[in-house]
């Protein structure tokens, strides 16, 4: 089951010329949407065949046979929202959230293929503006809002996204001045295992990792060596392969600004976090572990794609396409979607 993960980190020891044109090494393919006018920061990667994206104007597409054809599938009347994070739990069911202030952060849920959505929450808040959500199983899920008074808010879900409500601030650390997450990726939430969640944070003075291992009901927050001090700048993406091995990726979102100690790792559960050795080169703004390995994860962002072949220590540039976000299955069904519509998969 790891040779997907051993022929990526064959990358960095081998040219790609080294492989010849009938061997090929493992590359993004390109997948036509059709939907040039999309930006797709939502991806939930179902299967090497199956998979969702969501974004600008309100759209959210599927393919069944791995990219070759996409179903629009926007709900009805979306076309002024922004999806930023879609969870699919098979080719029928899944669960896209849209973003902004107050009532532009809304929740819509599907059983049939998105056939038909139903709008389950709609922020009643002006204050509140959700930026991810993340799912433990098919029942169990949560979504996050920047802070409201001072503390971050967490939506929570028993039923698969049918309802939600919100938990108590009580166990939620106090947020820094200009503190929010970002909503680049859906990778600003993210859990592992039954009980543990994580967020990611910038726009402050320090850009932090907040943990919790109750299902979002208590929280500590840590401090990560990722660039800080700008409105622009944080952890924009995290990964944990299990509830001890972590990875973050960030930096500063703007067009040709550097973002020197871009990624970070930890094995902890994200108590402590480590500067990678030799970083992406640039922003980076989803992160994924290739699966069934315990060393290979992918790092995206709008100048590429690198691979750490070291879980974390070093990454190397693999590919230059711009991708916002990437995912991947247990099946080995790895996709990337970003900007003009852009959705890959990984051919190995």
């Amino acid at each position: 089951m790891a040779a997907c993960a051993a022929a990526l980190a064959a990358l960095t020891a081998v040219p790609a010329q080294a492989h010849g044109p009938e061997h090929r090494p493992p590359h993004w393919e390109l997948k036509d949407t059709g939907t040039p006018q999309a930006r797709f920061r939502g991806l939930a990667a179902v299967s090497r065949n199956t998979a969702w994206v969501a974004g600008t104007g309100g759209t959210v597409l599927r393919t069944t046979d791995g990219g070759r054809s996409w179903r629009d599938v926007s709900p009805p009347g979306a076309g002024e929202l922004q999806f930023r994070d879609v969870e699919g739990f098979d080719a029928r069911r899944a669960v896209v959230l849209a973003i902004g202030e107050g009532e532009a952060s809304r929740v819509y849920r599907t059983d049939d293929g998105g056939a038909t959505w139903t709008e389950s929450f709609r922020n009643p808040d002006p204050k509140a503006f959700y930026d991810c959500l993340a799912f433990f199983d098919r029942r169990n899920g949560l979504a996050m809002s920047d802070p409201v008074d001072g503390r971050f808010r967490i939506l929570s879900t028993g039923d698969g996204g049918r309802t939600w409500k919100v938990l108590p601030e009580r166990g939620m650390p106090a947020a820094q001045e200009g503190e929010a997450g970002f909503a680049a990726s859906g990778q600003c939430l993210v859990t592992a295992g039954t009980g543990d969640v994580w967020l990611a944070t910038g726009g402050a003075a320090r850009a932090r990792v907040l943990h919790s291992s109750d299902r979002g009901r208590t929280w500590t927050a840590t401090d990560s060596p990722l660039p800080a001090g700008d409105p622009a700048r944080g952890v924009f993406a995290l990964a944990f392969r299990d509830r001890t091995h972590g990875l973050a990726v960030g930096g500063d979102f703007r067009p040709g600004r550097p973002s020197p100690q871009a990624a970070a790792r930890s094995s902890d559960s994200g108590r402590t976090w480590r500067p990678a050795a030799a970083p992406p080169p640039a922003y980076r703004s989803g992160v994924a572990w290739l699966p069934h390995s315990r060393t290979a994860a992918l790092a995206v962002g709008p100048t590429g794609t690198d691979l750490t072949a070291d879980a974390g220590r070093t990454w190397r540039t693999v590919d230059t396409g711009s991708y916002d976000t990437v995912d991947c299955a247990p099946d080995h069904g790895c996709w990337a979607a970003g900007e003009q519509g852009r959705v890959a998969r990984l051919e190995h």
